[in-house]
């Protein structure tokens, strides 16, 4: 390991770089740029890149597919009233929609996706689920049935009705995969306050792969491993949309 592979002329010493990753991996509630630019002492702007960086190299490439008993949800993200009519069509009032699916006992996906029909759920689905999963359980939502099929797989899908006031039936409910939006919620709300839909991504890879690591005891060294071994972010092209 070399301070050149990892900084990629980068002016700031070694131990911050370190010190930032450790920050991202250990903080239970997530941290915030601006919390890394008070605690390392850098500008802003150099904290949301290594953040970012660092998020860039926490992104790993999906090859297994999920199994067993799967549940499928979504959520939606931002948006918010402006003064007392709600117009949808205003940017800041756009919710962003986030997939999310997870095995049970097993590992989480989470997608930012520009809609809930079915073919963009029959996306998600065939790429992330195996057809020779054991079931799929998920709300009453109409367009999972549609999506299912059209991805050809052909288990047994159960439903929870939320909007009857039922959330679980024995093993039968949607929990598994809630749970996990609840920190990537207080996530926003908590430490990061706003995400924007350009970079919600990347906010939804460092999430997973904490999720995913959550008992790993070696995180931060594995963290670091991969910020070493993955490509060169560079700044410009990390920032480029936010500055």
């Amino acid at each position: 390991m070399t301070a050149g592979t990892v900084l990629n002329d980068s002016h700031l010493p070694l131990w911050k770089w370190f010190l930032c990753v450790y920050l991202l991996c250990e903080s239970k509630k997530c941290m915030s740029a601006n919390q890394i630019k008070q605690t390392l002492g850098i500008s802003y702007k150099t904290a949301w890149y290594l953040c970012h960086r660092i998020r860039a190299a926490m992104k790993e490439a999906q090859t297994d597919k999920l199994g067993g008993t799967v549940k499928v949800d979504k959520t939606f993200i931002g948006g918010k009233q402006r003064g007392r009519q709600h117009k949808p069509e205003h940017p800041e009032c756009k919710k962003e929609v986030v997939i999310g699916i997870r095995q049970r006992g097993g590992e989480l996906r989470f997608f930012h996706v520009d809609d809930v029909k079915s073919g963009t759920l029959a996306k998600y689905i065939k790429e992330n689920i195996s057809q020779d999963v054991d079931v799929i359980m998920t709300e009453e939502f109409g367009g999972y049935p549609g999506a299912i099929a059209k991805a050809g797989i052909l288990a047994e899908h159960k439903t929870i009705k939320h909007k009857d006031g039922i959330y679980a039936i024995g093993d039968l409910h949607t929990n598994t995969i809630e749970s996990a939006f609840s920190p990537l919620k207080r996530g926003i709300i908590g430490s990061w306050h706003k995400v924007s839909a350009t970079h919600l991504s990347a906010y939804l890879d460092e999430m997973m792969f904490r999720f995913n690591n959550r008992s790993n005891p070696y995180l931060f060294r594995d963290t670091l491993m991969k910020l070493v071994e993955s490509p060169v972010s560079e700044y410009k092209k990390l920032t480029q949309a936010a500055w």
